[in-house]
């Protein structure tokens, strides 16, 4: 079974960057990871320098549309409605590479609620788990992917903080929502962005009920990759982001493949 990791936090305080870091260090060609961005954004894909659309691989709401609306698939007319969605997920939704594996949600699809993809990635992602060594999940900002509980079981909760009382109340309101919806999980962790001085550090490494392990350092090259969309596992070796992500994860008990 995978070890499920996700990454969460309010907007802006570097969440997927976070992830794209992670899978630099934890990924190889030997042990490839799963990376589920649940994000509506999508911004993780632009993140590794994924083009979905040139590799002609679809977001998991692009084929649930299709299918609400009638669309195609005249060939698997005849197939009952979970098989077919669960064959064309596996065929048509999954980005592999050499170091990891990409699943995208994808932006809304119709009016309503987001409980059939919702549903779809709860039913089927466990069973993928079993393939792969690390699960990276992106997460989009607030609390609403809690309330969906798409993933009740996990191995590692990352919040990512920014310098602000909305950010720290917004933690304190995630490990409140996780246990409130029976979410199980092994380990609460806080991980400041880059703006955070060494006086504010000192403020959030003693919050009650989480394990403070350290700070993501700025690095002008995330930004200018991001800006030109390269991918984010290019940088440097020596690259002061990526390096402090690579302790911040040591001390979470991960080592780099």
């Amino acid at each position: 079974m995978a070890k499920r990791i996700i990454s969460t936090g309010r907007g802006g305080t570097g969440k997927t960057s976070f992830i794209a870091l992670a899978t630099k260090y934890l990924s190889s060609s030997n042990y490839p990871s799963l990376l589920i961005d649940i994000d509506g954004d999508q911004n993780l894909a632009d993140m590794l320098g994924v083009d979905l659309e040139k590799g002609k691989v679809r977001t998991v709401l692009d084929i649930l549309f299709d299918i609400q609306k009638g669309k195609a698939y005249e060939e698997l007319k005849f197939m009952p409605m979970p098989q077919k969605i669960e064959y064309l997920f596996h065929s048509d939704c999954i980005y592999e590479s050499e170091k990891f594996d990409l699943i995208s949600l994808g932006v809304k699809w119709t009016n309503g609620c987001y409980c059939l993809p919702n549903d779809l990635i709860r039913g089927i992602i466990p069973k993928m788990a079993n393939s792969y060594k690390y699960m990276l999940i992106d997460t989009p900002a607030g609390l609403e992917h809690l309330n969906r509980k798409v993933m009740s079981e996990v191995d590692d909760l990352f919040v990512i903080l920014d310098p602000s009382l909305k950010s720290i109340k917004t933690a304190q309101r995630i490990k409140k929502l996780a246990e409130e919806l029976s979410i199980k999980y092994e380990n609460f962790y806080l991980v400041a962005n880059h703006r955070f001085n060494e006086a504010l550090e000192e403020y959030i490494q003693n919050i009650e009920g989480a394990s403070y392990l350290g700070k993501i350092d700025y690095d002008a090259n995330v930004e200018k990759y991001n800006l030109v969309g390269r991918s984010l596992l290019e940088l440097p070796e020596d690259s002061p982001a990526y390096l402090s992500v690579g302790r911040i994860l040591a001390k979470a008990g991960y080592r780099s493949n």
